[in-house]
């Protein structure tokens, strides 16, 4: 946990602005302000702008740089929204910072990957390689899961998403595990053999998951379940209005068709059940009405 405070101290500051400068949280309930990492997170709120413009809402987006600021910012009111991490992460921050945080969604899912150092085949791997990974607490444990599935660690049975360095149970290769801010990884890719990093700054550093990682995780994997990034807002206001209308745009054809183009796989759109059996009764209905129109036709001939 002590690793989530030092975060707070790593590149807390903001970047800059997408269409807006630094702003409270509007009292206008057709004002909506959503802190998000710059990508793909504030890429794909731009991408929904007009189509919540069309519905009567106007969304401001502010970029941050780092996992902290924009919980604290949400917490205290200043911000209706946030959109940039994942369930395990909201939860572990809830836990430790005491904030009351929750899920009003969940939009996508980045695929954690392991990218080329100065290495760039994992079949080099050799004795007293390093690999650097995110420090936070949840990235950390995807890391060393993702290297555990590649046959590079062994982590101690049941360490899960707890797990940290001090888990890793057996180390053929004696790899040397470099923690590090996940802002900062991917800056030390010309200095360590592997790097193994978030899908969004991988994103930001200029890797492509297809083209690039050398390994990932999949589509099928439980990672998409658990690591779905979401919008979450302060308990109470998930189910406004305005916060409805943010999560039903970021959910809908047109955005995932926009994730669908723009990241080719980096990123992809994330339905859970109920998004299914949504889609399966409308379908289902759509169904229903050609066979009353096919039959109408019937009887009117």
């Amino acid at each position: 946990m002590k690793k989530l405070i030092a975060a707070a101290l790593t590149g807390a500051l903001v970047l800059g602005t997408v269409g807006t400068s630094v702003v409270f949280a509007a009292d206008d309930d057709k004002t909506i302000t959503v802190a998000a990492s710059e990508t793909p997170h504030s890429e794909i709120l731009e991408a929904a702008k007009p189509i919540l413009e069309e519905e009567g809402y106007d969304l401001e987006v502010t970029v941050f740089d780092d996992y902290v600021q924009p919980n604290e910012v949400v917490e205290s009111g200043d911000f209706d929204a946030n959109y940039f991490q994942h369930i395990p992460y909201l939860n572990s921050f809830n836990e430790e910072k005491g904030t009351h945080l929750v899920n009003a969604g969940g939009i996508h899912y980045e695929p954690f990957g392991i990218y080329p150092g100065t290495k760039s085949s994992l079949d080099d791997i050799a004795d007293g390689d390093t690999i650097a990974v995110p420090n936070d607490t949840t990235n950390e444990a995807r890391a060393l899961l993702l290297l555990q599935d590649n046959g590079i660690i062994k982590l101690k049975d049941g360490a899960g998403l707890e797990a940290t360095v001090n888990d890793i149970e057996e180390n053929p290769y004696n790899v040397e595990i470099v923690e590090l801010a996940a802002e900062q990884v991917a800056r030390v890719a010309e200095e360590t053999s592997y790097i193994v990093l978030n899908g969004n700054y991988a994103l930001q550093a200029g890797y492509s998951v297809s083209k690039d990682a050398l390994a990932y995780e999949t589509s099928d994997s439980e990672a998409a379940k658990t690591y779905v990034n979401v919008i979450a807002v302060k308990e109470g206001n998930e189910n406004s209005d305005k916060i409805k209308a943010l999560v039903d745009v970021l959910k809908s054809d047109e955005i995932k068709d926009f994730i669908n183009e723009k990241y080719d796989g980096a990123v992809i759109p994330f339905e859970d059940s109920d998004d299914a059996e949504a889609e399966d009764t409308e379908a289902a209905d759509a169904e229903a009405d050609t066979a009353d129109e096919a039959a109408e036709e019937t009887d009117a001939e």
